[in-house]
């Protein structure tokens, strides 16, 4: 199905998308949005509506009792609360106002788009939407946030000239970290209504859009919740375990480390039952012995119903010596147990193995007669397989909405057709024939065509069942990840660690590979030499960009280097590391060309230093930010201290044109960053950075994170265009001095006496202090960044020689916990 098609324009005006059709006056512009409804979904929805900027209106029923707009006004509350937060920062609670359906359905005609999100009852859809039409404007789009409901059904008390902007826009819970957008038109749906909708949830909430067929279900959940019912099936049929199959489930087959259960309690099990029952209710296909067990049922009617009621199938428990312990549902007997550790030495081997297709093979290469492991992938992965092949044509048009679907939906590395692909299609259907198991007509199809695979052409070119050829996978070219490029346009340089790609435009992308993205050697050597005036990279390229595929953008240097080199006491090698990794982030900010970092996910200590010394950032709302070495027992030494200074000192003159050192202005601001550095503050996304000073204000944010990329391209292109001049190390840094120091150092040793901190994290708070305010200078003096650096690196190499940072360091390296000792 196609969201636009050659009658439409698009176009963004004044940060706003909007859809015109040829011949139309109107466009559809979304600049204001209601949401109908004010529960879990219908709240978090409006939340994330926020985080795109836009004002929310959000109504709900006036209660039997309490004030009439209660229900929504308690919503908000409990958003600001809520933990994952709704809020990507907590003022945005602001740009949501309530109301509720008596009395405030007028205000709807200032709304462009509308979400209705009641109860999953199409009798309580319909009775709201009939008093909803008259208040809509004659541009105003209609939606359902119905997770299985037949959204033409819903419609039928709708006026025929609503019905064309009308439609399902189905989101996944929480819906600010679930990118999954499934959409599903009617017969009737304007195609540009459609369109203006699609771009808004990509480009301002950053969604992955799936069009979907209007069938109970939709994609994501119909062939989700069957894997689910499924595998409890298979649970009870092979005997196994909540935690086994939690961990059979989990990230060894590129799905979420939560695994089955621990996912069920997290959306919560009366979701799961209600999913269920409307799978069972209004779905018949090849696998009617699918499930819900009476076990579920039983929790529900017990109000056992995971995270929201502390506890599901897991529950955590105070022991009686104070320490959580974490208990497990017995199934047969509805009572809890401690939890025990699953393991199977199958799946510690095929661990070990990095890449995701791989594993696959390798955890399907056992014994099915033998192997518990291979017996219970032998069940699952092929009754998954042959189930979404069923159900190419009925949910979807191709294998490549299914694919995006689970992926986007479930946190699915690979969606199944790709799954399979990784295993062998030809291997696994010879090994299905061999144990009876059927065959579904489309794979038939495609080995009979000559298909070896489900894709070929590296992804490119997809198996189209109906036509029985492959065609042209539908590929944005702003959503092109790094390793396409890399396929595409060739890799410039590499090492084991980092790699120079060429991503078109003449932009080059510094893509680092190491483990977890770890800063070690070979990336602090490789940027500094490539982006080093009169290198070949900085005479081939216009500018760079720093980003990857990964998960996370970095954990920060390689702590076990660093270890090892505390206790072997090589303080001068550790000198000349730090020295090292100075001169890198330097080479970054004083580079000819335009360097702009795009972090996402977890940015940790010297990966939050790559970024600040970057001409610009392009962060992903998704952002884990901040200078986090004092966990260690250590401070930034690669320029972060340095940096946050120099943001404090334009701050404080932003805020006080032509304050001195001694102002008010200059303690507050040093106060802030020396907060956010002893404390080892982390932002929950780019917005709260900001606040944080580790991202600026006029850093643009990606709300998608497959266009991250793409978006910083663009923004180091806009600079090269622009004339790009890379800035001079300053000389005139006015010390914050002696005054501003000891007023830092008395809340640290307020903080001391009253037991908050330990006398270890004073010592090191005392290091930060004496950096951030100028080393023992009086107030104005003069000082260089290199000053700063200096400064930055007497106080590592000082914390290092502290036994209680070594303790600091090895506890991390072994929990990946900070340790406060």
């Amino acid at each position: 199905m196609a969201l636009q098609e050659e009658e439409q324009t698009m176009h963004e005006a004044d940060g706003q998308l909007s859809v015109v059709e040829h011949g139309s006056e109107r466009p559809y512009d979304v600049r204001r949005v209601a949401v109908l409804g004010a529960g879990t979904m219908g709240a978090r929805i409006a939340a994330h509506v926020a985080n795109a900027g836009l004002p929310v209106l959000l109504l709900d029923m006036v209660p039997a009792s309490g004030g009439r707009n209660s229900l929504a006004t308690a919503a908000v509350e409990t958003l600001k609360k809520s933990k994952p937060a709704a809020f990507a920062e907590p003022s945005l609670a602001n740009r949501v106002s309530v109301g509720n359906f008596e009395d405030d359905l007028a205000k709807l005609k200032d709304c462009d788009w509308v979400i209705e999100v009641v109860a999953e009852n199409l009798e309580i859809k319909r009775n709201l939407l009939s008093r909803v039409v008259e208040f809509l404007r004659a541009d105003a789009i209609l939606t359902t946030n119905t997770s299985g409901l037949p959204v033409a059904r819903i419609a039928e008390v709708l006026p025929q000239e609503v019905r064309h902007r009308w439609f399902g826009t189905h989101f996944f819970n929480p819906p600010r970290y679930m990118r999954l957008f499934e959409m599903i038109r009617t017969p009737e749906t304007d195609p540009a209504a459609l369109a203006a909708i699609a771009q808004f949830a990509d480009r301002k909430l950053g969604k992955t859009v799936v069009p979907a067929k209007d069938v109970p279900n939709f994609i994501a959940n119909r062939i989700g919740t069957f894997c689910m019912l499924n595998t409890l099936h298979i649970m009870k049929a092979q005997g196994l375990s909540i935690e086994e199959i939690d961990l059979l489930t989990g990230a060894a087959m590129g799905w979420p480390k939560t695994g089955t259960f621990r996912l069920a309690d997290m959306v919560g099990i009366d979701v799961l039952g209600s999913v269920a029952r409307n799978f069972e209710a209004n779905i018949r296909d090849e696998r009617p012995d699918v499930t819900l067990p009476p076990i579920v049922a039983e929790m529900m009617e017990r109000k056992w119903l995971g995270d929201k009621t502390r506890q599901g199938f897991y529950k955590k428990e105070r022991g009686a010596d104070g320490k959580e312990v974490r208990l497990v549902l017995d199934l047969a007997t509805l009572e809890y147990r401690p939890a025990a550790r699953a393991s199977f030495p199958e799946l510690e081997m095929a661990k070990t193995n990095e890449s995701l297709p791989g594993r696959i093979r390798a955890l399907l290469s056992g014994n099915p007669a033998k192997d518990k492991v291979a017996r219970f992938y032998w069940q699952t992965l092929p009754e998954m397989w042959a189930y979404a092949a069923n159900r190419i044509g009925e949910v979807a048009d191709s294998i490549v909405e299914i694919d995006r679907a689970m992926k986007a939906g479930f946190n699915w590395e690979l969606g199944p057709f790709a799954m399979w692909d990784a295993a062998g299609v030809a291997e696994t259907v010879a090994k299905m024939r061999e144990i009876a198991l059927p065959i579904p007509a489309a794979v038939e199809r495609l080995l009979a065509a000559g298909g070896a695979s489900w894709y070929r052409a590296e992804g490119t070119e997809f198996f189209d069942v109906e036509t029985g050829t492959y065609r042209p996978v539908d590929l944005d070219p702003e959503l092109t990840p790094v390793a396409s490029y890399k396929r595409t346009h060739g890799v410039y340089a590499k090492n084991a660690g980092i790699s120079l790609v060429d991503v078109g435009e003449g932009i080059g992308c510094f893509e680092f590979h190491s483990k977890m993205n770890s800063l070690g050697h070979d990336i602090v050597s490789f940027l500094r030499k490539h982006l080093q005036p009169g290198s070949d990279a900085v005479k081939n390229f216009q500018g760079f960009i720093i980003t990857s595929d990964a998960q996370n953008f970095s954990v920060g240097a390689n702590l076990m280097q660093l270890l090892m080199a505390i206790q072997d006491q090589e303080w001068d090698e550790i000198d000349l590391v730090v020295r090292e990794f100075q001169a890198m982030t330097q080479a970054i900010k004083f580079c000819p060309r335009p360097v702009v970092a795009a972090p996402f996910g977890m940015c940790l200590g010297g990966g939050t230093e790559i970024s600040l010394h970057s001409a610009r950032r392009q962060p992903h709302l998704e952002l884990y930010c901040g200078l986090v070495e004092t966990g260690v027992g250590l401070l930034p030494a690669g320029g972060g201290c340095k940096e946050m200074v120099l943001r404090a000192l334009a701050s404080a003159a932003a805020v006080g044109p032509g304050a001195g050192a001694e102002s008010v202005e200059v303690h507050e601001a040093i106060k802030g960053v020396f907060e956010t550095i002893a404390m080892a503050k982390v932002s929950t996304s780019a917005m709260e950075a900001r606040v944080l000073r580790v991202v600026e204000a006029s850093d643009a944010i990606s709300m998608n994170r497959d266009r991250l990329v793409s978006d910083a391209r663009a923004q180091a292109l806009r600079l090269a265009q622009q004339g790009y001049t890379a800035p001079v190390m300053r000389t005139d840094i006015a010390a914050p001095g002696t005054s501003v120091e000891a007023t830092l150092r008395l809340g640290v040793n307020m903080m001391l006496e009253a037991q908050y901190i330990s006398p270890h994290d004073a010592r090191i708070a005392h290091h930060v202090a004496r950096v951030l305010t100028g080393g023992g200078l009086t107030a104005g003096a003069m000082m260089t960044e290199q000053y700063l650096l200096d400064l930055e690196r007497e106080g590592f190499l000082s914390l290092c020689g502290e036994a209680k940072t070594l303790e600091r360091v090895g506890f991390t390296l072994k929990t990946g916990k900070p340790l406060r000792n």
